[in-house]
């Protein structure tokens, strides 16, 4: 009995195989390939051994060596990414076209086992070209997903703004924080160097520059900023050329998509799919990661979300810019490409019908949408086709990136999935989160009652220092985590400290010079512990004020730590010494506050009777104190209130020697009422248990004591540690 003919593998191969692997069958048009340049000769030295050293170097505080190996490392995994890009490209090139027996003018053979050898064949040539786009030894410059991950989260410029700042080298370190903390937006410790730097002499505003920024995205910015400020032939000029910077971009990354496949929870040894199966399981891997390019290039660093419909939206940019420089033909090339992903957009249809009414009909008709995008949408299109289909059939997940794609493309049973899927998630997600609101709700209640009790218990230890008495305590000033402590200074240790600000102070220490940071009604002057200290050693204010100053904020923060019964210490965030001095001539009329109410560790949205811990917040603080030099001014009273910053609980009248300290989270929020008449001068300090957050200008601060009044000395600066700079005074009291 005859055998029935084996099945073709290319029937299987033509629906599963991605697209650039299919010579020989029905493709859509394809693009010309894109020129390649010369592949770059390989690093002397692999990324992972140069990375490996520039930390080595930094352990033993050699930072010269850190800036050399770690830059030779960001050089060598860019070499060495663009080398393996450059060369798959170049392997596609050369490999694609049509079958030989095509070539020649002969009629393809029919027979299917004719046919899949020719598939393979050409992909045989495809693999051997590709043999040559590693080194002799792959595994030598192959990082591991942990090192990956680290050039990834941009840590090499973490140790070369450190490196650079011990060099002295201030406008470089900026730069390398910048390119750092672009892509860790909620690194605190990043946030305080940079407002650091800043504030450094010989830092420039250009040196904060994104030293890995993306081209196609630098130019799509600047696109839409000229765009927005109504520039038309600037605008087209940058968002052309991000057009043409993106398909480079995306060139590179889905060459990239074609390495070894990823097992993905499979144990290796256990693998054990057939031919068929192998083959659609990594040629589908890779074809989804081609797909997700898309959300790749559409993604900026520190940013959660990619920028929604990002290519299509270079032409509903275009059309408009060009609209506005008077090219209507270029308009409607650019509304009639727009129009391939999203052809129902009822705005973009009725500017295409204006501007063909404006051009005429017989001049707009025959232009058509840009090729290049035509074959950019069909390929991407067959692609899903192809992903959609293995979700279906072989349940490999695929996440469609774009939310331009047709309903049809996906498979109707798939849809209906979906859909279902959708309404699910969407139900329980609603019944979770009316559960999850009543148990949040009811564990509030229960917390804020314990923590109250455990507080009030908790608070009230000795102060320690002769003289000082608390005045209010937490259940006075109707809250939690609050005291009123008197005599905390002397009537002469007042006016010396008065004297030293209006002697040391600068106008908007600490907001950048601005000398009215929170009312235009008063001005604001303030200095630091270590300025201070600098000051008095060269001589232009009395030494003896300036060490009282760091010995009072010393008393302050012991205090806190004792009365509060503090189990582990306390440690400065940040110091300032200030005055707010009323300006008479605006204070007819006013209504504003010296100081509106906030929260010290969190923001404060009064409205929703919330306050969110998280970054730009100083979350890290746990402390808060304010020692008063004086109270000859009118105004100026310190204030609690409840959440919605209404409120008000209790209220504490300044005056020489006394300090009000308090913890820095939700419970207190606080404020300053408007100082209307003289000055008013304090202390205000902020204090965290974390000691990774300790202020770095107070461990300058106390080696400069030791080294002026002759105790033990200590090390300017710890070696291994990265330079934790000045926090900006925001939220002084």
């Amino acid at each position: 009995m005859a055998l029935p003919p084996p099945l073709p593998v290319m029937e299987l191969l033509l629906l599963l195989l991605p697209l650039a692997l299919l010579a020989g069958a029905a493709t859509p048009p394809q693009p010309l390939p894109l020129p390649v340049p010369a592949d770059p000769p390989l690093p002397a030295q692999p990324p992972d051994a140069l990375f490996a050293a520039g930390a080595e170097a930094y352990a033993r505080g050699d930072w010269p060596a850190v800036v050399l190996q770690m830059e030779r490392a960001l050089r060598a995994r860019a070499a060495l990414r663009s080398r393996l890009a450059r060369c798959r490209l170049r392997c596609a090139n050369a490999t694609a076209g049509p079958p030989e027996d095509e070539e020649e003018g002969t009629e393809p053979q029919p027979d299917p086992v004719l046919r899949d050898l020719r598939f393979f064949r050409g992909l045989l040539r495809r693999a051997a070209c590709l043999r040559g786009c590693g080194p002799a030894a792959p595994s030598r410059y192959r990082l591991s997903e942990e090192l990956e991950r680290e050039f990834g989260r941009r840590s090499p410029y973490n140790y070369l703004q450190v490196a650079y700042f011990k060099m002295n080298r201030p406008a470089q370190a900026a730069a390398a924080a910048h390119t750092f903390f672009v892509a860790n937006p909620g690194h605190q410790e990043m946030r305080q160097n940079l407002e650091y730097y800043q504030a450094m002499v010989g830092v420039r505003e250009e040196d904060f520059t994104d030293l890995e920024a993306k081209p196609h995205l630098s130019e799509f910015r600047l696109g839409v900023r000229f765009y927005s400020e109504e520039q038309p032939a600037a605008a087209i000029l940058h968002l052309e050329k991000a057009l043409e910077e993106y398909f480079v971009a995306d060139a590179e990354c889905r060459a990239l998509c074609e390495g070894p496949y990823d097992y993905e929870g499979y144990n290796y040894l256990e693998y054990n799919a057939d031919l068929f199966q192998a083959i659609t399981d990594h040629s589908m891997q890779v074809l989804s990661c081609k797909q997700g390019c898309v959300t790749e290039l559409a993604s900026q660093p520190g940013r959660e979300k990619p920028l929604e419909d990002f290519l299509p939206s270079h032409f509903n940019y275009l059309q408009f810019a060009y609209y506005n420089n008077g090219n209507y033909e270029k308009a409607i090339e650019c509304a009639k490409t727009y129009l391939l992903f999203f052809p129902h957009d009822e705005v973009m249809n009725q500017n295409l019908a204006y501007y063909t009414a404006v051009l005429g009909e017989n001049l707009a008709r025959p232009i058509q949408p840009r090729e290049d995008i035509r074959v950019y949408r069909q390929q991407s299109l067959m692609e899903k086709e192809l992903l959609f289909f293995s979700y279906d059939v072989f349940g490999i997940p695929f996440v469609d990136p774009d939310t331009w794609t047709p309903e049809e493309v996906i498979p109707k049973r798939l849809r209906e999935k979906q859909k279902a899927e959708r309404e699910t998630a969407a139900r329980i997600s609603e019944e979770i989160g009316n559960l999850m609101k009543e148990i949040e709700t009811l564990v509030e209640e229960k917390a804020k009652e314990s923590a109250d009790m455990s507080k009030f218990i908790r608070e009230g230890g000795p102060l320690g220092y002769e003289g000082a008495s608390v005045t209010m305590n937490s259940r006075a000033l109707n809250g939690s985590q609050r005291v009123v402590v008197d005599g905390v200074l002397s009537a002469e240790e007042c006016r010396e400290l008065q004297r030293l600000t209006n002697a040391a102070a600068s106008a908007g220490d600490g907001y950048r010079g601005k000398t009215s940071p929170h009312t235009p009604s008063e001005t604001f002057y303030g200095v630091t512990v270590l300025k201070a200290l600098k000051l008095g050693q060269e001589g232009k204010v009395p030494l003896r004020s300036a060490h009282l100053y760091y010995n009072v904020t010393e008393k302050v923060r012991r205090m806190m730590e004792s009365y509060f019964r503090l189990e582990a210490p306390l440690h400065f965030s940040y110091s300032h010494l200030v005055c707010r001095t009323a300006i008479d001539e605006k204070q007819e009329g006013r209504s504003d506050n010296s100081h509106e109410v906030h929260v010290d560790n969190c923001i404060l949205n009064a409205e929703a009777l919330v306050c969110v811990k998280e970054p730009p917040a100083y979350t890290f603080r746990d402390y808060s104190a304010i020692l008063y030099l004086n109270g000859d001014f009118e105004g100026g009273a310190f204030y609690f209130t409840e959440l919605d910053a209404k409120t008000q609980t209790a209220e504490v009248q300044p005056q020489c020697g006394r300090a009000v300290g308090f913890s820095s989270g939700s419970e207190n929020p606080h404020g300053v009422k408007a100082v209307t008449k003289g000055q008013r001068c304090a202390i205000a300090l902020w204090f965290t248990l974390d000691p990774r957050h300790s202020e770095r200008e107070r461990v300058q601060a106390d080696d400069l004591v030791k080294m002026l009044f002759g105790t033990e000395e200590g090390d300017l600066e710890p070696e291994q540690e990265p330079p934790a700079a000045v926090v900006v005074g925001k939220d002084e009291l």
